[in-house]
C-alpha cells in the first residue's frame, strides 16, 4: 500500500473520526484525509479551521504521524480524487450494519468506476460507534458538552463558536 484515502466532511471531526483516522495510519504509510466541500450545504468550519483541528487532533494521539497525513478539500467524485492523488486505497469507517450496507453499494460503484483502487472498512471502536458528527452539532448548538464526543480542539472550536452567537 502507498497511500490512503479518507473522506469525509468533519464538521466537527468527531472521537469516531479520530478513531477511524488512528486505525488507517496503522495500516497506512500515507493518509490523505479528504474534506468534502459542497456548495449548498453550510459549514460550521471552513476547509481551514477542518483541516487544522484533524491535524491537532492527530498530533495529540500520533504526534510522530502527522507528517504522514495530507488535508485536502474536494468537490468531485471520491475515486478521482483518490486516484489523482495516488490512492490505491480507500479507507471507510463503518460504525454499524446500516453503514455496512451504504457502503457496501458505494463499494460496488466505485470498483466499477477504479477497478485499481481497494476499499478497506476498518470498524470504530465500540466507545465511539455513537458518535456522528450531526449529533455532536446538534447537541452543541443546543448547549449540550460534547466533550465526550469530540477532540480537545475541535471542543474549544465549537465553544468558542457558540459563545460568539
Amino acid at each position: 500500500m502507498k497511500k490512503a484515502f479518507f473522506a469525509g466532511s468533519f464538521d466537527p471531526m468527531t472521537n469516531g473520526h479520530l478513531d477511524v483516522l488512528v486505525s488507517a495510519l496503522r495500516i497506512a504509510p500515507k493518509l490523505i484525509v479528504g474534506i468534502g466541500i459542497s456548495a449548498s450545504k453550510k459549514s460550521l468550519f471552513s476547509f481551514e479551521e477542518r483541516a487544522d483541528m484533524i491535524k491537532r487532533s492527530i498530533h495529540e494521539v500520533l504526534p510522530d504521524r502527522v507528517e504522514d497525513i495530507e488535508v485536502i478539500s474536494f468537490s468531485s467524485l471520491l475515486v478521482e480524487v483518490a486516484h489523482y492523488h495516488g490512492a490505491d486505497v480507500i479507507i471507510r469507517g463503518l460504525r454499524d450494519g446500516t453503514d455496512f450496507d451504504y457502503e457496501m453499494q458505494m463499494v460496488g460503484v466505485n470498483g466499477e468506476m477504479a477497478p485499481d483502487i481497494q476499499t478497506v472498512f476498518l470498524p470504530a471502536s465500540p466507545n465511539v460507534r455513537h458518535i456522528t458528527a450531526t449529533l455532536v452539532r446538534q447537541i452543541s448548538a443546543m448547549g449540550g458538552d460534547t466533550s465526550p464526543f469530540v477532540p480537545k480542539c475541535v471542543q474549544e472550536a465549537l465553544s468558542e463558536l457558540h459563545n460568539k452567537s
